[in-house]
């Protein structure tokens, strides 16, 4: 499969940013009935049976034969960082916390990613990138300082903390399973993500059960399965062929804004001026990233 251009990266990276911030929402909602980590094994689960069929096609075949023993070992690493600990220490800290509060939280992994993929997996930020990372943190301490924090909340703020260090890692991870289209990205999804939905449908069973779900949080789940992460997902790792660690992360983290504004329509999580301060800085800082990025781009050619 042919690598993406940096243009192509970018704003395919855009769309899947958005469309997962449209499942923050949605999994608000779904909670309403359905445990955590149930709620995320079905949505994962789905969506690995709807991938299935690409694997008739002969290149995802032969990829998966042809899987060294390293990249198996991270494709595993894939499947419990980025599918089973993510995903699922999200759905459960979105139990307690507000979705744009967990957002926020989340957005610190552009820091730990900037810091650790130059040691790592020697992609050495800019000194534009480390200006938007630090501008990006910045918003997240005008945000919570002096009382963003919610009360009473505890489990929800360590299940967050859970998430955003497993966020970090499976970044770094699933550009090092990515980097230069070595890989194909149905290939690595399919497999990965079929790890992922196991542990987290089995645990999720064994622990919260399987309670009667409502129409409404089927739907919910259908939805999330087939377009907010079968489709998404092969998008992002196709993504990741071509944008480095830092600067998908960052467009990662655009999600905040989107997040921000879907749920004061939906959910009537509204922000007061120090948080909408915040949001901006951290939206900001990802801008001045991908500028960085085109202007780099516009200079090679």
């Amino acid at each position: 499969m042919k690598v993406p251009s940096r243009l192509k990266a970018v704003l395919l990276a855009s769309l899947v940013a958005f469309i997962w911030s449209t499942s923050w929402i949605l999994i608000k909602f779904g909670l309403s009935d359905v445990p955590a980590l149930t709620f995320a094994g079905l949505r994962y689960s789905i969506a690995f049976v709807c991938l299935t069929p690409f694997l008739l096609h002969r290149a995802v075949r032969d990829q998966i034969r042809s899987f060294t023993r390293i990249e198996w070992i991270l494709v595993l690493l894939m499947g419990v960082v980025n599918y089973f600990i993510s995903q699922g220490s999200q759905f459960l800290s979105l139990s307690f916390l507000p979705a744009t509060t967990l957002s926020l939280i989340l957005n610190l992994s552009s820091v730990l990613v900037a810091i650790l993929a130059s040691f790592l997996i020697h992609e050495t930020p800019s000194w534009y990138q480390w200006l938007g990372v630090l501008i990006n943190l910045a918003g997240v301490i005008v945000f919570f300082h002096p009382s963003g924090l919610v009360s009473g909340a505890p489990l929800g703020y360590l299940f967050a903390v859970v998430c955003l260090v497993a966020n970090t890692a499976g970044t770094l991870i699933g550009r090092r399973v990515n980097a230069y289209g070595r890989t194909n990205p149905f290939a690595v999804t399919i497999v990965s993500m079929g790890i992922g939905a196991a542990l987290l449908l089995g645990s999720g069973l064994t622990w919260q059960g399987l309670p009667e779900i409502s129409t409404r949080s089927m739907v919910i789940i259908i939805i999330l399965a087939v377009v907010n992460t079968a489709f998404t997902f092969v998008c992002w790792n196709y993504s990741l062929q071509t944008l480095p660690a830092t600067e998908s992360s960052i467009i990662n983290n655009t999600m905040m804004i989107y997040i921000a504004i879907l749920a004061w329509i939906f959910l009537d999580e509204v922000q007061d001026v120090r948080g909408i301060i915040g949001l901006l800085l951290a939206f900001i800082g990802a801008v001045i990233v991908n500028l960085n990025f085109q202007k780099q781009k516009l200079s090679s050619e």
